[in-house]
């Protein structure tokens, strides 16, 4: 039996209802065709043309994407006891998915775990919060303290959560940007173990969170590959394939970024795990680095990495990311000895694998080699890729033989 529904009704076209209906969360401002006035982040119901309800969701009044789906379920009451139930699926997916290796991990991605807008990364002793959608902002007091009650009753100590709304696109649902503790105080940096290998993790400061935990196991398929090898680790962050393959055997690693502040805390990283005798680090553009390796001669690496960051964020831009990617692989495919191996990444969603994969091939004839494929993987598992949501999907990480 429905409960009653005291939710505003938000009516959607046929088109938007059949979008819903295969399963997507998001249904957008063009596809409203009756809407009452209601408040920004407000809970409100879908129903079709028709009447059929489709489900409940966040109003955002100042996105295209006009409402993000919390539950199809028209009897849930979205009460502290429906949160805690998600926020326990959540956690309780990560220990089964990650057992063991949970001390650093996404705890939640957003749809993917029924919080539309909301990413929380686990930093060993901290949670680092970031808040995209008007809805999440507005229930966070109820949500934030259910998340870490979930995760002291499973034995885990948290001192604090840090928000990281320090990202352009919270104005696109109407919010402020900003960040700062939402609960606790003290030093905002804290050590995390990933691999074997420890870090300093600056959440402050760093990028996005403070760190990339979904590349965890793809750092990991480079250290098995890397004994022995004289590697090149391009767009190296704060140096995290880099020391993995130190840590895998490396006869030698040169971890290069454009950042000469990410290059500082890649040698600090390596210092700390004692890893720095077998070690170089250059600050330097990768695009203009390749093209004077090659100048000079010679195949100095046997294993070439490349991690960069997100070429596109948009459709509109994914040709002249698709270009960027294409020099960057034909390059190091260049260098590369025959035999060597390539590492290869695109976290941008809007460079979907067909199409990846497409440039990966045209970069290999340009340079006249064939790839042998070793592994395709993707993020890792604490960044689930709900099927109906292609959004989730986004991580592509290839290793090849160049032969």
């Amino acid at each position: 039996m429905k409960a009653e529904r005291d939710f505003p009704k938000f009516t959607v076209s046929a088109k938007g209802t059949r979008w819903v209906e295969n399963g997507h969360p998001w249904i957008y401002e063009a596809e409203i065709t009756d809407a009452p006035d209601c408040e920004n982040g407000a809970l409100v119901d879908a129903v079709s043309e028709k009447g059929k309800y489709l489900g409940t969701g966040f109003l955002s009044l100042s996105s295209k994407i006009r409402i993000r789906l919390v539950s199809r379920n028209a009897n849930d009451s979205f009460n502290e006891d429906f949160w805690r139930r998600r926020a326990s699926y959540a956690w309780d997916y990560r220990k089964t998915v990650m057992p063991g290796d949970t001390s650093a991990c996404r705890f939640i991605f957003g749809e993917s775990d029924g919080f539309p807008g909301l990413t929380v990364d686990r930093f060993n002793d901290v949670l680092v919060t970031q808040t995209l959608s008007a809805g999440m902002e507005k229930r966070k007091d109820l949500i934030f303290p259910i998340l870490l009650e979930t995760l002291k009753e499973d034995g885990q100590e948290i001192r604090g959560i840090y928000e990281r709304n320090d990202v352009a696109i919270r104005a696109l649902e109407g919010l402020d940007e900003g960040k700062g503790w939402f609960y606790g105080e003290g030093e905002t940096v804290t050590e995390i173990a990933e691999n074997g290998i420890r870090y300093l993790v600056d959440f402050e400061n760093g990028q996005k969170t403070g760190f990339f935990l979904d590349q965890k196991y793809n750092r990991l398929a480079v250290a098995r590959i890397a004994r022995g090898k004289k590697v090149l680790d391009c767009f190296t962050h704060t140096g995290s394939f880099a020391l993995n393959a130190a840590l895998g055997g490396a006869q030698s690693v040169t971890a290069v970024d454009i950042s000469r502040s990410a290059i500082d805390m890649a040698i600090a990283n390596a210092e700390r795990n004692g890893l720095k005798d077998r070690m170089d680090f250059l600050a330097a553009d990768i695009f203009d680095l390749l093209p004077s390796l090659i100048q000079k001669g010679g195949k100095p690496y046997d294993l070439i990495i490349l991690d960069p960051p997100a070429f596109t964020k948009s459709r509109r831009t994914a040709d002249r990311a698709e270009k960027g990617y294409k020099e960057i692989n034909l390059r190091a495919l260049q260098l590369l000895p025959r035999g060597g191996y390539l590492a290869t990444a695109s976290c941008s969603h809007f460079m979907p694998s067909e199409r990846f994969v497409s440039m990966l091939k045209s970069a290999a004839r340009d340079a006249g080699v064939e790839l042998k494929q070793i592994e395709a993987r993707q993020q890792a598992p604490d960044h689930p890729i709900l099927w109906n949501v292609p959004e989730t999907d986004y991580l592509k990480f290839y290793i090849f033989q160049a032969v």
